[in-house]
């Protein structure tokens, strides 16, 4: 994958650290679809240069990119089993590709900063140690910008589509439903088909009017009830404004604890 423009994807991070535990909140085999696919994904990335991930789960005022050698690991869940709290995936950081980030995002005339002590969060550790055990791949992890505009990640996603063509793969965590609440009171799951159906018809449609139609994503059907807050579906902003005028594939899709759950690639 070094040698040529490198694919953007969105990808779910499941539930806390499902992938590595008995699941008791659901059927057991609940995430196992997920972590297979995945697992299929690995290879893919392991020939990257770099890995640069944007997860739900940090949000800063302006776009912030990790820049140390060797970012730690944020146990960012709460009453999972203790042996979640010593998962390791022990990544090198790319100090490089943060500074090249911080570069185009300046190009474009967007504000940024870096942060030397900020860690892996699990958004980002835990669906990458699924795909890739061994850590080996070089990984800077980007915050979302505060202010959770659709518009202004997909220019996030524009300034950044250079890093594309220098060997590093962009990756968007987050979920494509999510609305813990209804999961739990039910009467979810044809709610959840409906906006699924149309982000898909988005992603994988005509890429010219695509950046218009997720920047609106709050006008589509059962918009606000599948994001009640929008920080889980942001990463997708930003991973197709890398790849405004590239086609998009709708790469997973799996009923998950009654709702529709989907992934998508681009390029």
């Amino acid at each position: 994958m070094t040698g040529s423009r490198q694919p953007a994807l969105y990808i779910p991070h499941g539930g806390g650290p499902c992938f590595f535990m008995d699941w008791t909140l659901g059927p057991p085999d609940t995430w196992q679809r997920m972590g297979a696919w995945l697992r299929d994904l690995g290879p893919r990335l392991g020939e990257a240069r770099a890995i640069l991930v944007v997860s739900a789960h940090w949000e800063e005022r302006v776009p912030t990119v990790q820049s140390g050698a060797l970012p730690p690991l944020l146990y960012d869940y709460y009453g999972f089993p203790r042996h979640t709290y010593e998962l390791a995936w022990p990544a090198p950081g790319a100090p490089d590709v943060a500074a090249r980030a911080r570069r185009l995002l300046e190009d474009a005339g967007i504000e940024s900063r870096e942060d030397l002590r900020r860690g892996f969060d699990h958004g980002a550790f835990i669906p990458l140690k699924v795909a890739l055990p061994e850590a080996s791949v070089p990984t800077v992890q980007l915050s979302l910008d505060a202010n959770l505009d659709a518009g202004r990640h997909l220019a996030i996603g524009r300034a950044l589509s250079p890093l594309r063509d220098e060997g590093v793969v962009v990756v968007g965590s987050g979920m494509s439903f999510h609305n813990a609440r209804s999961l739990m009171a039910g009467g979810a799951l044809d709610r959840s088909r409906a906006f699924d159906d149309w982000l898909t018809s988005v992603c994988t449609g005509d890429p010219a009017t695509r950046p218009a139609g997720l920047a609106g994503w709050q006008r589509a059907t059962e918009a606000r009830f599948c994001h009640p807050r929008e920080e889980h579906l942001l990463p997708l902003m930003v991973v197709a404004g890398t790849a405004e005028g590239e086609s998009g594939r709708r790469t997973f899709s799996d009923r998950v604890l009654g709702a529709w759950v989907s992934a998508f690639e681009f390029g």
